[in-house]
């Protein structure tokens, strides 16, 4: 039992729904189910020693119980709250006609598989839809960047990523799960008779006065298709390398490098880590009616207005590769090309470079060096490699502590030691994390940021390409020619009270 009182403030805003405890006995006993965490389950109780109550919690729900101490009148507010909440779902799904509900079940087990007629009329019934919408509006309350639907053998999960985590979200019951998945599939002009295969599509929905489009993917799996909602709000595009997190000194250098007439910039760093956020970004700082701009993605997450973007079709041929060709021929002054992923795309693109072009592109590799082996590996060569490459920049994602519930603390003896070692110029600061509060539904982050690795293509390091180096050489030269870690740019971060120690460790490798 916790002797701390709980006031409503310190209640999850996001609190574990245990259907199992009736709403009549959490009001008469002055209980309020808080987090599950395993097998513990913590509740805000009037009288945390009433052993008798909580033996009663613990018969109901299976789980040990943990009590915190905290006032009747905060406690039944919360379950009015909660209720309310959970309440616009259960009376959307009681809105179903019986029948309906009945034939969402027998989809649900497979038995009507040729059925698709009975599935699309349930797909369109109207509690169904306003189901599906429930919930996009719920992921888009909570600053959702995905939605899934996650069916498995008992259970239909519904999860959010918000900030690059994934949060569960209440979910409807298994047995809609077909009807839910089909409605989706509807509003993104899919084959809701294809089961087996992975289909793709895309929605446009105005939310709240705001266009915004999802990317729909989903996957046939054990128990029926998994379906990720990727929402591309296009008000929430930040087009502004302060906004993005960079610190001033790698700003400056990467303003000057996409000044260049021509050569080839690289963005690397893991799928999600806002590589293409950072090239829109640059694209929209040298955009001007003098510049004419072509990209080539895969997909085309927002659109840029003056550029021309082309999606890659692969299945009639308009692969990077061949797109990237007819691009050339159409006079442009800059080239963006989603991701090098073939030697072929790499030859191209960089051929591009040396005749004139200014060429962006990303890779996957870890870190800025890793970029410049990765090509060489790939069997460009090293002199055509050295002549083109301007600069590459790595990146990652890392969460925000939220500035209404950051508070000081004092990190392990381990960190101060690493914290001394990489980052010897700079003072020690008062570490900050965040505790935790409605506002960041109970995770202490809210907002993201970047942490930058530049590699600006100085003679040194042009002069070393050409002996193709391995990645730690190139590595320990640019270190030298000043390059700053990722995990250096995240330190900094954490000295201005930005982020956390776990969130750098999170995102970055060690060495």
């Amino acid at each position: 039992m916790s002797e701390t009182l709980l006031h409503l403030n310190d209640y999850p805003p996001n609190p574990h729904f245990c259907e199992t405890l009736p709403l009549k006995f959490l009001k008469e006993q002055h209980i309020f189910p808080l987090t599950l965490d395993g097998n513990r389950l913590s509740v805000a109780m009037a009288d945390p020693t009433n052993m008798t109550t909580v033996d009663a919690i613990q018969l109901a729900t299976g789980y040990e119980v943990i009590g915190h101490p905290s006032s009747p009148e905060d406690i039944l507010q919360a379950i009015t709250k909660l209720y309310q909440q959970h309440s616009a779902m259960g009376e959307i799904i009681g809105d179903m006609q019986p029948e309906n509900q009945e034939l969402a079940q027998v989809l649900a087990d497979d038995h009507g598989e040729d059925d698709i007629k009975h599935l699309q009329d349930v797909a369109s019934e109207a509690p169904v839809i306003r189901l599906v919408n429930l919930i996009i509006t719920r992921a888009l309350d909570a600053r959702a960047s995905d939605i899934h639907f996650e069916p498995f053998e008992r259970q239909f999960q519904v999860r959010y990523r918000v900030d690059g985590v994934l949060h569960d979200a209440e979910a409807p019951p298994a047995h809609l799960q077909a009807a839910i998945t089909s409605r989706i599939k509807i509003m993104a002009k899919l084959n809701i008779a294809e089961r087996r295969l992975p289909q793709d599509g895309r929605i446009k929905l105005k939310i709240g006065g705001k266009h915004i489009d999802f990317r729909i993917s989903t996957l046939p799996t054990m128990h029926g298709e998994s379906v990720v909602m990727r929402i591309l709000d296009r008000g929430n595009l930040t087009l502004d390398l302060i906004s993005l997190g960079f610190p001033d000194d790698i700003r400056s250098k990467l303003e000057k490098m996409i000044t260049r007439p021509y050569g080839m910039i690289l963005v690397t760093g893991p799928t999600g880590s806002g590589k293409t956020t950072t090239l829109y970004t640059t694209l929209a700082k040298i955009n001007s009616p003098e510049k004419k701009i072509i990209t080539i993605e895969d997909p085309i997450e927002y659109q840029l207005r003056g550029v021309n973007q082309i999606q890659t079709k692969p299945e009639i041929g308009l692969s990077f590769a061949n797109g990237l060709r007819s691009i050339v021929r159409q006079d442009p002054d800059v080239i963006m090309v989603g991701e090098i992923r073939d030697r072929e795309t790499a030859e191209i693109a960089i051929q591009s470079a040396l005749t004139g072009h200014l060429v962006f592109s990303t890779l996957h590799t870890n870190d800025a060096p890793g970029a410049i082996t990765r090509l060489l590996e790939m069997g460009i060569e090293d002199y055509l490699l050295a002549s083109s490459i301007i600069g590459v920049l790595a990146q990652r994602l890392v969460r925000l502590i939220c500035s209404e519930c950051k508070v000081p603390f004092e990190p392990d003896p381990g960190f101060l030691k690493e914290y001394h070692a990489i980052a010897k110029h700079l003072s020690t600061p008062t570490f900050q994390h965040g505790k935790g509060c409605r506002r960041c539904s109970d995770t202490g982050y809210y907002g993201r940021s970047g942490i930058y690795e530049l590699l600006p293509c100085t003679d040194d390091i042009r002069k070393l390409i050409i002996q193709r180096p391995e990645a730690k050489v190139l590595r320990d030269i640019a270190l030298q020619e000043g390059m700053r870690t990722l995990r250096e740019d995240g330190w900094r971060k954490i000295a201005d009270g930005l982020t956390t120690i776990d969130e750098v460790r999170r995102v970055t490798q060690e060495d």
